[in-house]
């Protein structure tokens, strides 16, 4: 079957010169051909992301035309083609050129394009399609994947990601596009004389920076405080230092080496601050200088990482859910006055830790479905039915959203925050370390972890549905000692009580993610990636101290495994 398609593409008489080529390369390598060929790249309700490289499985000019035909007769359904799409695009190989073929579909539908004339972070796209009142958004990124991939994510006129429903009427318009090679697209200099190619700026940034005065929580205290700042290689660099500096923080040292955009992100094995090789040089320069906190944002700034000195002057990177709990209890803490309806918003494989602290407070916290497209959803239905007030949303894979006027995570808002908090402890004798003590004094000793097993094309997706289908099946009575409670598969959306044996509904959409709830506030979850050819194993555990919860993950890790051993 998929011989078809690729002589489809051997055959195409004016297939771009660059992938011809590749594509010629390819013909030695069956198996390498089959992967591209196999099946249509596949456009999910996060949008798209795959390799670089000629095939329908793969990113490039057409499919990315593919998608942008998609977008274009969605708008139009909307009936909103009046008010255009903003784009956006990271330092990825191809990002820029999808960008303007992306506009180049749209404008042959007479849709205007609002585009970036250069790299810009994600957040600042989710903040553009509400400043400039478009009926869409795009953003041309692969976030934190290895630099042969790119992606194409997709935005509702509210500035988020597109939920379930809307997601599901446009993944059917970019299915009935059958021939990629075949969509049309308008000539861009023609484009930009009719005005349905805009090209926008500084404009823009001086909105979103002037929006990002509303993050700060204590305008007036000292920010007597030293950091060190890496993008990455990647669109942060710009925004976060001019927020910093807005703030009053005045001592911000950039890492150079890692300051200037890189499709290859060549000082990193990844650009992903989640992993620590990624602070090497910031944590080099950290020491230099004696700097209180580093942080560092993946290319498309949508996700911060965070280290802080010990007390043997070693740098520490935090988790996710340790930063959101430190940015929570202080959000909460220092505010002058709490609604009564405040909202704590996080993923149903973000910790526990984060709803003990909103309950200290009086607040009430929400979780969604992984994936911060359920949490701008909710923002939405908030301020339309006035039921609650966001307070704060964050998912544990280093994504935060600390105000709205942005529907996505925002690595710079959180950067500006978490540099708030540090500098607020600072001037009470104390570290970020310090303060993340005393909540785990207080509320308990929580730790998670997330083991990630690749597994890439079509025998590594049927291993994880494998993996997936056995877990569902099987009875598992307990982990790590500790009885199992619960067993919610949001597939079939069941929460099964295993000791009462009796189910309720779950009141989410569909998604296939196992998550199980043990004894004394532990679990685990099981969840396919979205985005990359991964399988996600998520673990919590709470204990009296850290010893005893360090025990009690690793027995319940090694339960997993075991089972998983056998699989594979």
């Amino acid at each position: 079957m998929w011989k078809n398609s690729y002589n489809r593409w051997k055959e195409f008489m004016d297939l771009d010169a660059d992938l011809s080529k590749k594509l010629e390369e390819l013909t030695s390598d069956e198996q390498s051909l089959e992967d591209a060929f196999y099946k249509n790249l596949e456009f999910g309700t996060g949008g798209m992301r795959g390799k670089l490289g000629p095939g329908t499985n793969r990113m490039n000019i057409y499919t990315v035309r593919k998608a942008a035909e998609g977008l274009a007769t969605y708008v139009n359904d909307q009936g909103l083609s009046n008010r255009g799409v903003a784009i956006a695009y990271d330092s990825r190989y191809m990002s820029k050129e999808f960008a303007v073929e992306t506009a180049r579909v749209l404008g042959h539908h007479g849709i205007p394009s609002y585009v970036f004339t250069s790299l810009r972070p994600t957040p600042e796209l989710s903040f553009a399609v509400r400043h400039l009142n478009a009926a869409a958004g795009v953003v041309v990124t692969a976030s934190h994947n290895p630099p042969e991939y790119n992606g194409f994510k997709a935005y509702n006129e509210d500035g988020g990601q597109l939920p379930p429903e809307q997601a599901e009427i446009m993944i059917d318009f970019v299915n009935k596009v059958e021939n990629e090679l075949n969509v049309e697209v308008a000539d861009q200099k023609q484009l930009e004389g009719d005005g349905l190619l805009r090209w926008v700026d500084e404009d823009v940034d001086a909105a979103y920076l002037e929006a990002m005065k509303t993050v700060t929580v204590q305008p007036d205290i000292p920010k007597d405080l030293s950091l060190v700042f890496t993008p990455l290689h990647g669109t942060a660099r710009h925004l976060v230092e001019k927020g910093l500096e807005q703030s009053g923080f005045t001592s911000i040292h950039i890492v150079e080496e890692q300051a200037q955009p890189d499709p290859e992100f060549s000082t990193v094995a990844s650009p992903n601050p989640e992993e620590h090789q990624a602070f090497e040089m910031a944590i080099e320069q950290g020491k230099a200088i004696g700097a209180d906190l580093l942080m560092a944002t993946d290319p498309d700034a949508d996700r911060l990482g965070v280290a802080v000195p010990d007390s043997d002057g070693e740098y520490k990177v935090l988790t996710g859910n340790q930063t959101g709990a430190l940015m929570l209890d202080y959000i909460l803490g220092q505010s002058k006055s709490l609604p009564k309806n405040g909202q704590l918003i996080k993923t149903i494989v973000t910790s526990e830790f984060g709803r003990v602290i909103a309950d200290s407070y009086g607040i009430s916290t929400l979780d969604t479905l992984t994936g911060f497209k359920f949490i701008g959803e909710k923002i939405r239905e908030y301020e339309r039915t006035g039921d609650h007030k966001f307070m704060f949303g964050y998912e544990e894979s280093y994504g935060y959203l600390v105000k709205d006027f942005a529907r996505d995570k925002d690595a710079v808002q959180a950067a500006v925050l978490i540099a708030e908090v540090g500098a607020h402890w600072k001037n009470q004798g104390k570290t970020l370390l310090d303060a993340l003590d005393d909540l785990y004094e207080k509320h308990g000793y929580f730790l998670e972890d997330l083991q990630s097993m690749k597994l890439e094309g079509k025998s590594g997706a049927d291993t994880i549905q494998t993996i997936m289908n056995d877990f569902r099946e099987a009875d598992i009575a307990e982990a790590g000692g500790k009885k199992v409670l619960t067993v919610e598969d949001y597939a079939t959306t069941v929460r099964h009580y295993v000791q009462e044996d009796k189910q309720e509904v779950i009141d989410l959409p569909s998604s296939n993610v196992l998550k199980f709830t043990l004894e004394d506030d532990c679990w685990f979850c099981l969840r396919p990636s979205g985005t990359e050819p991964k399988i996600k194993f998520y673990y919590g555990v709470k204990s009296g101290a850290k010893k005893e919860s360090e025990e009690l993950l690793a027995a319940v890790k090694a339960t997993v495994n075991e089972r998983l051993h056998a699989l594979i």
